[in-house]
């Protein structure tokens, strides 16, 4: 339970400062203004217009409907990361990279390191709430001199890796719908690409379907995410060791202690792969970053819920490795051959027997399904934020808001589109260049509510040094000895979308060095009343309605 303030912003001009290299108010100096409780307006009204304000300072007008409540917001990161069918998706990392030791102390180890990466963007998401995320505080927090390439290369990794989300989580989506063929037929059947990818395309094509849908509907569905997700762990967690047979069932030693090394990397190496299954699983938490400007006391609700939904995947995938490693037997070459196609689903067969596989495998594929869905709309709000700003091709296009569902139905399908084979390593970029900004640069930056203290820089170095060695660890194929149909691509395609981008930068005459300046302004563009009435308020210079509201998610 938080106890958190919330306001009712209305103030002159001189207690503006200068928030992160722009004109707004920070958090802080919000919370410094005096105190006065009054019951002139509801509540929910004092906090929309709070944050219309901050929002308006930061240099935007109020375009979403702010229908996400904090528990709404914790819930879009929750989904995304989605942990049951995302360990399934990725258990073949730690699998073969150090067996069930790997599996759960592999898990327990990067789960730190990550919540560090989670904490320090909390810090500059609540200073800062806005959809544009990592590359406005990377312009915001690094020197004139190189702050608008910083920014652009940032926007376009968070870009990329959002759609290469989008592409790996429907994918993922589609192999364990034809999992469960395989379970339902008996394993007499095998898909083939074609088949999976006809499914995959289905899955993009629906989700994009969805995320067009109105805020409100989109912020309710969430809680129903949650929900699935809890209700999921839970039941591999209990339900697992208590259907496995004593023949598959493993001794401590074993489950603890094992290791299996089976892909020829030396130990330590293999140990440290193992990590990319908690990496991709534990990502795109960023999410709740660009649903800000849909979100209530953004300021608070968005860093809380990063750091609530990292560290509760953190604990609950901890125990669902645990709870596999005990389960999955000793045959571990068996789990990556199997017909299935699925080492997770292979365990569930060996445990639960056909029917109950089906049934439980049915609400991995339910949350997977949720999870991408959940992906398309946290990206589809960050291009918004980008092509706002007009760094992507098409800006005129894509940043334009359905009359109809309020929503920006065209950079849905904009991202719903494309696919891409990476996700972390571009996501790892953009969330490693604002954090070193805040602190190798000289900048005004202002902590908002959500503050760590002393604690930020050291936090920040383990964060980004971690994300450093990661980008680096992705790049490398899955066994020392491999070939060209398994050779790991992600360097190409990653360092030629990257090249190209930075290219079209530095593009004579219509290149971006010559009119990209980071942020821009659109207040007084088309703006609509909820931002007239900020600025009605900041004319009339009234007091602070403070409301003490317990919020907790």
């Amino acid at each position: 339970m938080v106890t958190v303030f919330y306001y009712d912003m209305a103030y002159s001009a001189n207690v503006i400062d200068n928030q992160m290299g722009f004109n707004s108010p920070s958090a802080s100096s919000l919370l410094s203004i005096p105190l006065a409780a009054c019951d002139m307006e509801p509540p929910q009204h004092a906090i929309g217009k709070a944050d219309e304000a901050l929002l308006a300072e930061l240099g935007y007008k109020q375009e979403f409907k702010r229908a996400f409540t904090p528990l709404e917001v914790f819930g879009i990161a929750f989904s995304i990361i989605g942990l049951l069918p995302s360990i399934a998706s990725v258990l073949f990392y730690a699998v073969p990279n150090g067996g069930p030791a790997s599996m759960v102390w592999g898990w327990a180890v990067a789960s730190l390191f990550i919540l560090c990466v989670g904490l320090s963007m909390a810090e500059l998401g609540s200073a800062a709430p806005t959809s544009g995320g990592l590359y406005f505080w990377t312009h915001a927090l690094s020197s004139p001199r190189c702050r608008n390439l910083l920014a652009w290369i940032v926007g376009y990794a968070n870009t990329i890796g959002s759609i290469a989300s989008v592409a790996s989580i429907d994918w993922g989506c589609a192999v364990q719908i034809m999992a469960a063929v395989s379970i339902g037929s008996g394993q007499t059947f095998t898909a083939t690409s074609a088949q999976t990818f006809g499914v995959y395309v289905a899955i993009v094509l629906s989700h994009a379907v969805i995320c067009c849908l109105g805020t409100a509907v989109l912020a309710r569905l969430q809680t129903v995410y949650v929900v699935i997700n809890i209700c999921l762990c839970f039941a591999v967690i209990i339900g697992l060791p208590a259907a496995t047979p004593k023949a598959n069932m493993n001794s401590a030693s074993y489950a603890l202690g094992n290791f299996a090394n089976l892909n020829g990397w030396p130990d330590g190496y293999a140990f440290i792969l193992s990590f990319l299954a908690p990496a991709w699983t534990i990502a795109s938490f960023d999410s709740s970053v660009h649903i800000s400007e849909e979100s209530s006391n953004a300021a608070t609700a968005v860093p809380w819920a990063i750091v609530i939904a990292v560290a509760i995947a953190g604990i609950l995938g901890w125990a669902i490795n645990v709870s596999l490693a005990f389960c999955m037997g000793t045959d571990v070459s068996s789990l990556l051959d199997s017909p299935i196609g699925q080492p997770m689903a292979q365990i569930f067969f060996n445990s639960f027997g056909q029917n109950g596989t089906l049934a439980l495998w049915s609400f991995v594929v339910l949350a997977q399904y949720m999870m991408g869905s959940s992906m398309v709309l946290a990206s589809s709000r960050q291009t918004f934020a980008f092509s706002r700003d007009g760094a992507l091709p098409f800006s005129s296009y894509l940043y334009r808001m359905n009359s109809f569902t309020k929503t920006p139905v065209n950079t849905v399908w904009f991202l719903s589109t494309p696919s891409s084979p990476l996700s972390v390593t571009a996501l790892y970029i953009a969330y490693a260049i604002p954090m070193t900004a805040r602190f190798v640069f000289t900048n005004n930056f202002k902590p908002g509510p959500f503050n760590l203290g002393i604690f930020s820089l050291p936090i920040a170095i383990i964060a980004v040094s971690y994300m450093l060695v990661m980008d680096i660890v992705f790049l490398f194929p899955t066994t020392p000895q491999t070939d060209v149909a398994n050779m790991n691509y992600t360097v190409v395609v990653l360092g030629g979308i990257l090249t190209l981008s930075i290219m079209w930068y530095y593009c004579p005459v219509y290149g971006g060095v010559h009119w990209f300046t980071g942020p821009v302004s659109n207040i007084g563009k088309g703006t609509e009343g909820s931002v007239s009435s900020v600025r009605e308020s900041e004319e009339k210079n009234l007091n602070v309605n403070v409301r003490e509201v317990p919020v907790g998610v």
